[in-house]
């Protein structure tokens, strides 16, 4: 089939434009690099864009009125392939609704690609029910798609050991990332005004915060900025209640604007990464991309990204001891992560792996 009748539904995000995370950065960065003859159909949650656009980069848009994460995102995710039946190809982001792969396998006829993303099932956030519906779903998105990618070797090695099936290793990009000159955000932020370590992510277990607060209240010798999502769940908010009162830690709410939240990290003396599950976490490739000194969750997924040249940790006390013992490698460390960051996790990069799985 020609390249120019080729229609391709992007299913599991919240939408573009990207106002949320990691997969919805994907996405608006891959419509960036459209090759010619690509018609892109994205769908995106009515509940999140009070501005409905019906095009975006050359996108159709189509809005569903359910929420695109949690449990209704199982309904999301069959509603819009159930809306993709005409298309050529189905990109499914994440494995929420791929337990529906069997029914929708019977009636479609084109290829299905899925990024089962990491390993939702063994998130400590969800109950053991939900963890066995979202391993049943991991297993129907690998059996049931023509094509599974892994945004990790990690993942990838998963994959072959878990189900014997091969998987395309395509990362998250990270170098839309760019160190921002704003002088006036220091009146917002005067933490800016010396070296602070910096942790952007979703506040939960595996990403170890707890141990992150650990370090920074007992004996660190920078001040420390979270950015995460405090009031979303019990863990969130017993940590914050328990470190506000301390001067040099500051807990800042879930930014979404990619000015401020790219100032706030490039102002940063070095990165705190404590994401202990999943893939290729998008904030990590940012910082990469920045060029920050990292200090690293000791993880499978984590040494992959960073091709094992950045400082890794286990404990609080770790983490104490590397920003004391450290600094002195801090530049170097950096300095790697830089090129290391460019060299693989460029979006222009990114998307010509994935325009290529169109043609196979």
């Amino acid at each position: 089939m020609p390249l120019s009748k080729f229609l391709i539904s992007i299913i599991g995000t919240v939408g573009v434009p990207a106002c949320y995370g990691g997969f919805e950065s994907l996405v608006d960065n891959l419509l960036d690099y459209t090759p010619d003859g690509i018609q892109y159909r994205v769908f995106c949650s009515a509940k999140k864009y009070s501005e409905r656009l019906t095009s975006y980069k050359g996108a159709q848009l189509v809005y569903l009125d359910r929420d695109a994460n949690g449990i209704s995102s199982i309904l999301y995710d069959y509603e819009s392939m159930k809306q993709s039946l005409d298309c050529d190809i189905m990109l499914i982001l994440g494995v929420s609704g791929c337990m529906f792969l069997p029914r929708i396998r019977r009636k479609f006829k084109g290829k299905i690609i899925t990024n089962i993303d990491g390993l939702e099932w063994k998130r400590e956030k969800w109950k053991w029910y939900a963890k066995r519906l979202l391993h049943f779903s991991e297993r129907q998105a690998v059996t049931y798609s023509d094509i599974v990618i892994g945004d990790n070797k990690g993942i990838t090695d998963y994959v072959k050991t878990a189900y014997g099936k091969d998987a395309v290793l395509i990362p998250y990009g990270g170098d839309h990332a760019v160190k921002i000159e704003d002088n006036t955000l220091y009146a917002e932020y005067p933490f800016a005004h010396a070296p602070y370590a910096v942790t952007v992510c979703r506040i939960e277990p595996e990403n170890n915060i707890h141990c992150i607060l650990e370090a920074f209240s007992v004996s660190a010798p920078l001040p420390l900025v979270i950015v995460g999502n405090w009031d979303n769940s019990e863990y969130g908010r017993t940590l914050k209640e328990k470190y506000t009162g301390c001067d040099h830690i500051h807990l800042l709410n879930p930014i979404y604007e990619g000015h401020r939240i790219n100032w706030i990290r490039s102002h940063a003396a070095v990165y705190i990464h404590g994401h202990s599950a999943g893939g290729t976490n998008p904030s990590l490739v940012e910082a990469m991309c920045l060029g920050l000194p990292m200090l690293a969750y000791d993880c499978v997924y984590n040494r992959a990204t960073t091709e094992e040249q950045c400082l890794y940790w286990h404990t609080a006390s770790d983490i104490v001891r590397l920003l004391k013992e450290k600094q002195s490698s801090f530049a170097t460390v950096g300095e790697t992560m830089h090129d290391i960051g460019l060299r693989l996790y460029s979006w222009r990069h990114i998307a010509e792996q994935y325009n290529r799985l169109w043609q196979n």
